[in-house]
């Protein structure tokens, strides 16, 4: 008789664990589905609440947007202007003159010695026709020199009074001691260096230097104003914030009555500064592009460097500036709304 209850039992354990699987799996089902309805209502909610404070919503997203386009500028003018010192750097050769007619040998001996200092990069050398050829070469187009120069005489009174060249390419312009010590120490630099004509240590060096001013005082005075409006927006999401709980202060209420979950209630208004921060960042993404488009040919016409900033706005990098500028925004809206939740939604 035992036997004979214990099979039943086992048939009827079974068939409860399937109805329990089965129950579990619609439970699942059906919370999968609810979640995706409450977000879906948390975004339209949230969408409403935006268009519901036309205006104010508006003024957040301008003054946002404002921020994001100096912040824009601030990086773009820094790495321009830094480009632009760099890139003169490296133009930049120390020349020194010598007599006419100092010989290539020579030349070739000065240079081995000046090679000595780790500063230097390269050194190119020119005798006094190498110079010669290159000053006609560089006056081609001027036809009253040109036909003076045809004159024997005259072409070898020029060629006599033409120095000789060195240029030397250094890692750092900065640091050119040991370069000056070497040219006024040796004897046989002494010896055929041209007296009249000063080597070239301090050429470019002060339009260097103004290019790095421009450079902190374009990255100082864009924090600054950069900060300044982020503050701004920051207080006009929050008040945007502040006025949609004002507005919706009995929804709210009845919603807490009927038991609706915190996320849901405070749902809706960060979508609301989300809409603001994606809007601002494709604005102000679209402003830096178009600004970028109109300024660079000017830009590129005064030898200006902009090379660090064509590569992320011509080329397909220029979607992950949209979406770091559209994060931004995104996350100056989620920080002002969850401020102003903290403090007016209890």
């Amino acid at each position: 008789m035992e036997k004979r209850n214990k099979k039943p039992g086992r048939i009827i354990d079974r068939e409860t664990r399937l109805k329990q699987k089965e129950n579990l799996k619609t439970l699942v089902e059906n919370s999968s589905v609810s979640k995706v309805r409450s977000t879906g209502r948390v975004i339209k909610y949230g969408a409403a609440s935006f268009t519901r404070n036309i205006w104010l919503s508006i003024a957040a997203t301008l003054v946002m947007t404002v921020t994001l386009v100096i912040l824009l500028v601030t990086v773009g003018a820094s790495l321009v202007l830094n480009s632009t010192a760099e890139t003169l750097r490296d133009k930049i050769d120390i020349t020194v003159y010598y007599k006419p007619g100092t010989s290539l040998e020579v030349l070739d001996n000065i240079a081995s010695m000046i090679k000595t200092d780790p500063n230097v990069k390269e050194i190119a050398i020119t005798d006094s026709a190498m110079e010669y050829q290159k000053f006609l070469e560089e006056n081609q187009d001027n036809e009253d020199l040109m036909l003076a120069l045809k004159d024997e005489s005259m072409s070898e009174l020029m060629l006599s009074t033409m120095q000789a060249a060195m240029r030397i390419k250094v890692y750092n312009p900065d640091n050119l001691d040991q370069l000056k010590n070497i040219v006024s120490t040796t004897e046989i630099i002494q010896e055929n260096i041209d007296p009249e004509i000063e080597p070239t240590y301090d050429v470019n060096q002060a339009e260097i230097a103004t290019i790095s001013s421009w450079a902190n005082i374009a990255k100082n005075g864009g924090l600054i104003l950069g900060t300044v409006f982020l503050i701004i927006s920051v207080l006009m999401i929050f008040n945007t914030i502040r006025m949609a709980i004002f507005s919706r202060r009995e929804e709210i209420y009845m919603m807490r009555l009927v038991g609706a979950d915190t996320n849901f209630i405070r749902g809706p208004f960060l979508v609301e500064a989300q809409i603001c921060g994606i809007i601002s960042g494709l604005l102000a993404s679209t402003i830096a592009y178009g600004g970028y488009r109109l300024l660079a040919p000017s830009l590129v016409g005064y030898n200006i460097d902009i090379s660090t900033v064509t590569m992320f706005m011509d080329t397909g990098r220029l979607v992950i500036v949209y979406l770091v500028v559209i994060g931004i925004g995104m996350l100056i809206g989620l920080i002002s709304a969850r401020l102003a939740m903290q403090k007016y939604l209890k």
